[in-house]
């Protein structure tokens, strides 16, 4: 099996799908997983776009048996060093009258389709080289003549078994003969493909359908070159919720792009997964890629277009976040927090291949932002949301609080005054609450002394302590919470992050006013 990219841009969900599809039966079957590069489009390729995809298949978890990073018997693995083979083997099409000198240049070629189509037929090529006598056409390359290679299609239809789509016939009238090497010298794509698929000894060919109709020209070069035809399934495709294919303008769709936003490789690997292919069973939906491994199956594929639900891969993003290595969500936390400036970063970093950021942060600063991760997020459903959840840690606001107006229904209650003086006069007394130390305990003793004095209880006594200390009526545990307020009181942060003494002051004052 092979996965075999084009470094013309980032890598995308559907690559990303077949690469994963191809890792998934090579592994199950124990088969070998080759990564090969197609760079034959010069003007296009780019070497940061190989490493960028290289790096995102390693994040997501992918690995592969040969390739150019770690070799193989097939060496070499990018077609741009392959490009002497291909010409051996076009020149032995040519020798074999498999394939024919074509002369036309691209304007007689034009010419034709553009009649074609205004006969109402199809614009593929007439064919008209095929006459030239070889030897005379052999004298005219000879000359210095532009001209390319093109492979003669056998007069009969092109048939092919589809795992997925089942047999497939394409008639040789609407397939043309196709050029393999082009006047400048260099190979089409569904020739080289075939050359290296054969070579490498590739028995499966696992891509996405827009390949479909490029098969019939590559089965009729395999059988040109008397080589063995592989084993064929071509992937549904995936659409956007408008169920247009997916692109640019539905959101992120490179794998860079999620990565960004905090999705967790394990949750994009299932989620993938589950596009275009239905486990046994059919209810279950979370599958590690060990279990992928077991459970993958090229029968069970379904050639209906796949829809990609950003709802979905957020449902499972959440699953993976809640089960993911505490001290791992903590190093992304940290990066999102210094991408929005509220903690400072040096030498901030993310390698693609890594399942997390390198950030250069104090031991305490790191144990800090890991607490507010773990508190905050169960309550996410992409990492950078970490920030804005995190607001009323960083960014409290008593004047903000006290205008809301969800909040207004809790400053009219009856006890709500009576419940902000007492406690606040219980902090301003705290001698622990002065030093920026308050305990969970002693914050729960505080509490339970106004509620002793006030007589409020449940949300009349919670929700005006909470307005008081975070700015909402709503939010995350008190035990948990307090010990990150002092905590984070003590810190240098690009802005100072205020303690519960210091948030009660506040908001006094502003009640004041």
């Amino acid at each position: 099996m092979r996965f075999a990219p084009s470094p013309t841009g980032h890598l995308h969900v559907g690559n990303a799908r077949t690469a994963l599809f191809n890792w998934l039966f090579a592994r199950q079957k124990g088969g070998t997983m080759v990564l090969r590069i197609e760079d034959t489009d010069v003007e296009r390729s780019e070497a940061r776009f190989e490493d960028q995809l290289i790096a995102d298949l390693k994040w997501l978890g992918l690995d592969w048996d040969e390739g150019p990073d770690v070799g193989g018997p097939y060496i070499p693995y990018r077609q741009s060093d392959r490009l002497e083979l291909y010409r051996e083997q076009a020149e032995r099409l040519l020798n074999e009258r498999k394939a024919y000198l074509c002369f036309c240049s691209e304007e007689d070629l034009q010419k034709e389709r553009d009649q074609a189509m205004a006969e109402g037929g199809q614009p593929i090529y007439s064919g008209k080289c095929r006459t030239i006598d070889p030897a005379e056409a052999k004298r005219r390359r000879s000359t210095g003549e532009a001209c390319a290679i093109r492979l003669q299609i056998p007069e009969h239809p092109i048939r092919f078994h589809d795992i997925v789509h089942g047999e497939v016939e394409f008639s040789n009238e609407v397939v043309s003969d196709p050029i393999i090497l082009r006047s400048n010298g260099m190979p089409v794509y569904n020739y080289v493909v075939v050359i290296d698929d054969a070579l490498m000894k590739i028995t499966h060919v696992i891509r996405g359908d827009d390949h479909l109709s490029n098969t019939p020209k590559q089965v009729a070069l395999y059988e040109a070159l008397g080589w063995p035809v592989p084993e064929f399934a071509h992937l549904s495709t995936i659409l956007g919720a408008d169920r247009e294919r997916l692109s640019k303008r539905h959101g992120a769709t490179s794998i860079a792009n999620f990565r960004d936003m905090g999705v967790l490789p394990e949750a994009l690997v299932n989620y993938l997964a589950l596009l275009g292919w239905a486990p046994s069973g059919g209810a279950r939906e979370i599958f590690n890629l060990q279990e992928l491994v077991k459970e993958f199956s090229l029968e069970r594929i379904t050639p209906s277009a796949a829809v990609f639900d950003m709802e979905k891969l957020y449902w499972l993003n959440r699953q993976y976040i809640k089960t993911w290595p505490p001290d791992q969500l903590a190093a992304i936390g940290v990066w999102f927090f210094a991408k929005a400036g509220l903690v400072d970063a040096s030498d901030a970093k993310w390698l693609s291949a890594h399942r997390v950021p390198i950030v250069q942060v104090s031991n305490d600063l790191r144990d800090w932002i890991g607490q507010i991760v773990a508190l905050l997020a169960p309550y996410v459903d992409r990492l950078e949301q970490l920030p804005d959840r995190a607001a009323p840690v960083f960014n409290y606001n008593a004047k903000a609080a006290l205008a809301a107006p969800d909040n207004a229904e809790v400053f009219g209650w009856a006890n709500t005054n009576a419940v902000c003086a007492r406690f606040a006069s219980k902090i301003l007394e705290s001698e622990s609450a002065s030093a920026g130390q308050l305990t969970p305990e002693e914050f729960k003793k505080i509490v339970n002394e106004v509620k002793a004095e006030t007589g409020a209880k449940g949300k009349e006594l919670f929700h005006p302590i909470r307005i008081i200390i975070t700015g909402s009526h709503s939010g995350p545990d008190f035990d948990r919470l307090i010990p990150i307020l002092e905590a984070g009181s003590h810190l240098h942060l690009p802005k100072h992050v205020l303690s519960v003494r210091e948030r009660v002051e506040e908001f006094a004052k502003a009640q004041a006013r």
